[in-house]
């Protein structure tokens, strides 16, 4: 790396994991270090499924801390995270652990919502496809907003926390269901409708600004009195910056937890039949539109690797399984990989050999054959996608991106490449951290102006591996 490099720490939290990494940026270089690597999951309490937020806090210090340890010029500090969850401040104090978005509460705010606003105004008003976790149900039945004064997203909460400041980055704030669509502020007035009062919502900020600097008592435990800057503080807005995109004729997934499939645009599609298929309009960087569709993505493999995990009391080698996946020759069954039986943790291969049943399929008894039979199945569903995106939007594609950690399975880019008739260009594996670090960059002014700038920063450092359709 030159010596003109700059430095950045970036704080990317997924549903699985987190990390803290050092992203430096130089002439024609962009290059990142994992600095740590974390669990994170939902835990069971009480009332219901949360996150161990205090647990993620920490590990979220300890990894900054490292990272100026391991580079004292770091200049700033971007977080990114999941989307839609949420926690409540009363002064300077969280009321509570953030609800996990596959707490089952939702169900009711989804009813009672949709009772005060049907499901079809509001796609009008957000452009947001139905997803039973947005954030406008789950603020519909959580009991603690009457004692709070801020809602705050995950990143903005973990901002708040460094900083002090209260704002919502406005990529992630999309995700809520309140924002509107055509002018991108809080749609207060249907908050209020909804019984959610508009006072709790922030004042919006936009990637690039700076939030604010840390905590006297942060900056000396971390070793620096450094700022934060606003990212595309939803993980998949970051992780589309870094799409190495060279054509607006290309569509993407951001693959891991789930399978994020859209195109970038610069205006809404809000057709009766975005509607019905449930494309979303999610904000991007610099003012584009995510128009995608949520897919159920490795969580299906994961999950079914842990309950093999869990019944053989020893841990399973992916890429070994993987590799066993491949060499399947059999004909090979495949079921909906987004049926609505399968988003809960717990037991996947019984849920997954449940929904095979009902469709008079043959259940594989062999675990190569059934993790074949759920990598088919998401490449069927993301090839879907990407058909109804163009189709919506009016674009002919010429080839997929696929970024994120989904993008190291082999046996999944070359399904999804014959599935979908289209070449995958498979990487970054780390794209929402590199979005990160780029959009952090920008504002320091080490970085590219546009879109296009940075992305072409991405496609000359991470070149991408090709898969073409067979």
């Amino acid at each position: 790396m030159r010596a003109t490099a700059r430095a950045v720490a970036a704080v990317d939290l997924g549903a699985t994991s987190g990390r803290v990494m050092i992203g430096r940026v130089g002439d024609g270089s962009l290059e990142l270090e994992l600095v740590s690597r974390f669990p994170n999951g939902p835990v069971e309490r009480e009332d219901g499924l949360h996150w161990d937020f205090a647990a993620l806090v920490e590990h979220v210090l300890d990894g900054l801390a490292e990272a100026v340890r391991r580079e004292p010029t770091i200049e700033s500090i971007g977080i990114d995270s999941w989307a839609v969850d949420y926690g409540l401040i009363a002064g300077d104090d969280l009321l509570a652990e953030p609800f996990h978005y596959r707490d089952d509460r939702t169900a009711r705010g989804v009813d009672e919502a949709h009772e005060l606003a049907p499901f079809a105004e509001l796609y009008a008003r957000n452009g947001l496809q139905f997803l039973p976790f947005n954030t406008l149900y789950q603020y519909r039945v959580d009991t603690r907003l009457a004692d709070a004064d801020t809602a705050l997203l995950i990143p903005d909460l973990l901002a708040f926390l460094l900083t002090g400041a209260r704002g919502a980055e406005r990529t992630n704030a999309s995700t809520t269901g309140l924002l509107g669509v055509h002018d991108g502020e809080w749609d207060a007035k249907l908050a209020e409708r909804l019984g959610i009062p508009a006072t709790l919502l922030p004042p919006l900020v936009d990637p690039g600004t700076v939030i604010g600097r840390l905590r006297p008592e942060i900056a000396a435990r971390i070793g620096a009195h450094l700022p934060v800057i606003a990212v595309g503080s939803h993980d998949t807005a970051s992780a589309v910056v870094a799409v190495p995109m060279t054509t607006p004729h290309a569509a993407y997934i951001s693959c891991g937890t789930w399978g994020l499939v859209g195109v970038e645009l610069t205006e809404p599609v809000l057709t009766d039949a975005a509607r019905e298929a449930n494309f979303t309009h999610e904000l991007g960087v610099d003012g584009r539109y995510r128009f995608l569709h949520n897919v159920t993505g490795l969580w299906l493999l994961s999950e079914t690797v842990r309950a093999w995990e869990a019944e053989d009391g020893t841990s399973i080698d992916l890429p070994e399984l993987l590799a066993a996946a491949s060499a399947v020759d059999d004909d090979i069954p495949l079921f909906d990989a987004n049926d609505p039986s399968l988003s809960a943790p717990g037991d996947m291969p019984a849920r997954i050999a449940e929904v095979l049943r009902a469709q008079g399929a043959a259940v594989p008894t062999d675990r190569a054959a059934f993790a074949r039979s759920i990598v088919e199945s998401i490449a069927v569903a993301f090839a879907d996608a990407v058909q109804t995106a163009a189709t919506l939007s009016g674009r002919e594609l010429d080839s997929i991106h696929l970024v994120g950690g989904g993008s190291q399975n082999v046996l999944l880019c070359q399904a999804t490449a014959d599935r979908a008739g289209l070449p995958v260009l498979a990487g970054p594996v780390e794209a929402t951290a590199l979005g990160n670090v780029l959009v952090q960059a920008r504002a320091l002014g080490a970085a590219p102006e546009t879109l296009e700038g940075l992305r072409a920063l991405v496609a000359a450092s991470h070149v991408p591996v090709r898969f073409d359709p067979r």
